[in-house]
């Protein structure tokens, strides 16, 4: 499709000018046939399945898990001219029926459907009959069982991918972990050499900020602070806020609380009647409310520019589920801010979350451990130390973008407005670093715990680190508080992790070049009044190993990735139960050359190695 026709169509839906990777992406789609696209929440995935649609002959079909993104993008296109519909549960029979039988008469260039509405014969054998020319799955995360958002009734895509094996296929979504990624392209039935576009996560607009509250008392006074910041004063707010609670009963109550404070205020989650939804969506978008208090259920399609701030009430999923609801916060890119507070409570509430049956169907074991890994790893972001956004990047693999400390957040304004003596806080660091250095690869965070405080551990003493120069470098510090201060150098990029069942630590590129001061410290200690640190056996289980690859191993890397895919399909399973992304760049690293040396590799026992090792081996030694 050439490109003026591409202008053409954009013009025609009312856009001046592309955004950064929009016409990749269309171009792409259109060429290859099939792309997945990576891209936080706000960057405009919408325009391309959209632009695809108002280009190609027939009717596009878009599965979105939300009908107020549906109805909203729908009243967008009819206004633009574009002939478009959805099908839905809040609609009456009468209408679903009308909407279908125009549908089966090919009136419509685009039908958004709700992912349940595949469970049923009729609208699969209308589209069966239809020309259509690409499929758009909006929300694919929702597809894995690995990722933050598992949906059951998304796994019925299968059916209808058989059922238009012509048509393109676009995956949309906002989770950028290698490993969601691939398992979305195994359900989808897609290509392991799918093109995949990742765009930028850096949204520097937005002043994040997390903290610790004890009691309701405190928790109701941080948020009307915010709130008060960020929008003013009820009688005249600057704009919109929303408020997610992690059950139900606490969006109830925590809404009925700001309308008693003079916030036009509502509730939403998923056990309120379809329309009560429905309306308070509307009347959101609308700007007849100024703050929705509500579950994860709300907030994907949100249209709304001027959302002035996201405050969590507890911690979400993951860090990828934070991100993406606090980016629904300044998509017009000015000043907004995010809150994130938490308390003890939230960490039992969130493992009884995670192991809870859904559609009395209990999570997979493994699944559950990956999910509290995950939120483990919120848990470290929020205790901070280094800048949020650079953490975040750096979570995403978005190294291109960082900051080096975005000068907004809770962390950095403190780093830059409290007096404390750099030198100082330099000199902890490398100690801290030196340190790490001496177990890398060998021990835990809680080995290099003891080597830096001085005392007595067997580990050291027989690797003979119990005479080392290192040995109590921090002697005057207490243990826990070392913890804390290493843990913080995880977040800051400096030590990371390798390993599942027993992690040992590691020094990465960026902490070599602090600890021998080629690069500037810049991180936040922890306070020495804080509590006691969880148990270092517990933290340590939440560590993700991002290891820096060269450009060999990265590619490596890949080629691993692409047949660990074909290997889970064959085996009928999700690619992670072949190999973590963390077990292949160890294998890209070290490159093992038989199955003895595979097995030093972490994630790989007998059975594994019996099963997947040799064709692995074979793409390492494809490539020596």
């Amino acid at each position: 499709m050439p490109s003026p026709d591409l202008e053409r169509a954009l013009h025609d839906l009312g856009y001046a000018s592309f955004r950064p990777g929009q016409r990749e992406a269309v171009e792409t789609l259109l060429e290859v046939g099939r792309l997945l696209l990576v891209a936080p929440t706000g960057g405009g995935k919408s325009l391309v399945y959209q632009l695809a649609a108002r280009v190609l002959p027939g009717t596009t079909v878009v599965i979105s898990p939300l009908v107020a993104l549906m109805q909203d993008q729908v009243q967008a296109l009819e206004a633009r001219g574009m002939a478009a519909t959805y099908l839905a549960s809040t609609l009456d029979d009468d209408e679903i029926r009308r909407r279908m039988a125009s549908l089966a008469q090919g009136a419509f260039e685009i039908v958004y459907l709700a992912p349940e509405r595949l469970r049923g014969p009729a609208v699969c054998e209308i589209l069966a009959r239809l020309e259509v020319p690409l499929l758009a799955v909006d929300e694919a995360h929702c597809i894995s069982e690995w990722g933050h958002d598992f949906r059951p009734e998304y796994l019925e895509l299968g059916t209808l991918r058989r059922l238009l094996p012509d048509a393109r296929v676009l995956a949309c979504t906002a989770t950028a972990t290698p490993v969601v990624r691939d398992e979305i392209l195994a359900r989808l039935d897609l290509a392991p050499d799918t093109p995949q576009i990742v765009r930028g996560f850096s949204r520097p607009n937005l002043v994040l900020a997390a903290r610790e509250v004890s009691a309701a008392r405190e928790r109701h006074q941080a948020v009307d602070a915010l709130l008060a910041e960020a929008l003013g004063d009820p009688a005249s707010p600057k704009g919109a806020a929303i408020v997610y609670g992690p059950t139900r009963v606490s969006t109830e109550r925590e809404a009925a609380r700001l309308a008693r404070r003079g916030w036009r205020a509502d509730y939403y989650h998923a056990g309120r009647d379809g329309n009560e939804r429905m309306a308070v969506q509307e009347a959101f978008t609308a700007g007849d409310l100024d703050v929705v208090v509500a579950t994860n259920a709300f907030g994907m399609g949100i249209d709304r520019a001027d959302v002035r701030a996201v405050v969590h009430l507890a911690p979400p999923a993951s860090l990828e589920a934070y991100y993406q609801e606090v980016g629904r916060a300044g998509r017009d890119g000015e000043t907004a801010y995010g809150l994130l507070l938490s308390s003890a409570q939230d960490v039992a509430l969130r493992r009884r979350l995670i192991e809870r049956p859904v559609e009395d169907r209990y999570p997979d074991p493994a699944v559950v451990e990956h999910k509290w890994n995950l939120f483990l790893e919120l848990l470290r972001w929020a205790e901070g130390g280094a800048c949020r956004h650079d953490a975040i990047l750096r979570y995403f693999g978005d190294d291109a973008e960082l900051l080096g400390g975005c000068g907004r957040c809770d962390v950095c304004t403190t780093l830059d407005e409290t007096p404390m003596d750099r030198e100082e806080v330099t000199l902890l660091v490398r100690k801290a670093l030196s340190g790490v250095a001496r177990v890398h690869g060998r021990f835990g965070l809680s080995a290099a715990v003891k080597l830096l405080a001085g005392k007595p551990d067997p580990r050291l003493a027989r690797a003979g680190l119990d005479g080392v120069r290192t040995f109590g470098a921090l002697g005057d510090e207490e243990e826990g508080w070392i913890l804390r201060l290493l843990r913080r150098c995880v977040t800051a990029g400096y030590v990371e992790f390798s390993g599942d069942d027993r992690p040992v630590v590691r020094l990465t590129e960026r902490g070599r070049a602090a600890m021998a001061g080629t690069i500037p410290v810049r991180l936040l200690p922890p306070p020495r009044t804080s509590a006691p640190a969880a148990s270092p056996r517990r933290r340590t289980r939440s560590a993700r190993a991002e290891h820096d690859l060269d450009p060999a191993a990265e590619a490596l890397f890949e080629a691993l990735r692409a047949r660990r895919l074909e290997l889970a399909r064959d085996a009928g399973v999700p690619p992670y139960v072949v190999a973590s992304d963390r077990s292949l760049r160890e294998i890209a690293t070290v490159r093992p050359r038989n199955r003895a040396e595979l097995l030093a590799v972490h994630g790989f026992g007998e059975v594994k190695a019996a099963r997947y090792g040799d064709a692995l081996l074979a793409v390492v030694a494809a490539q020596a």
